[in-house]
């Protein structure tokens, strides 16, 4: 049980990040089409802003597995997640959310929700205390955590 205890906060952080090293792979290696995407919102500055958003999506993950400098780096993560989907996932200039069938709108959409749900995660990251152990969350399924019990 001990070992669970320590690797169920690990393998959190560890299943929270895993999408962006694998996000950081696919700018690299279609390098060509993440620059036309990062060309197309009104930032300037195309290359500067995919390779730092590859530094970011390389780095902060590590950091937060590792628990070295973790809420810092969830912090940045979080910003990253929010402004690219604000940048990048513009669901509403699409016309055809409500069309049957395929919709770019939808899956835009889907994209910006899911940006911001990482971000939420993330700065649970930056706002957690320490986890709880394990076997106290088993014994009290219906508990809160510390911050958001009454009398936090």
């Amino acid at each position: 049980m001990i070992f669970l205890s320590v690797a169920a906060p690990w393998l959190a952080r560890l299943l929270l990040v895993v999408l962006f090293p694998f996000s950081a792979l696919d700018k690299i290696l279609g390098w060509k089409g993440a620059l036309t995407q990062a060309n197309s919102s009104f930032l300037p500055g195309g290359p500067v802003l995919l390779v730092a958003a590859i530094g970011v999506e390389l780095a902060a993950p590590v950091c937060i597995v590792l628990a070295w400098h973790d809420r810092l780096a969830a912090f940045v993560l979080a910003g990253f997640c929010a402004v690219t989907a604000l940048l990048y996932h513009e669901f509403w200039k699409y016309s055809d959310f409500w069309a049957p069938g395929a919709s770019r709108s939808r899956d835009e959409f889907w994209d910006f929700l899911k940006n911001f749900g990482l971000a939420g995660g993330l700065l649970l990251v930056v706002l957690a205390t320490h986890p709880a152990p394990l076997d106290w969350v088993i014994a009290h399924p219906l508990s809160s955590t510390a911050a958001f019990a009454p009398g936090g």
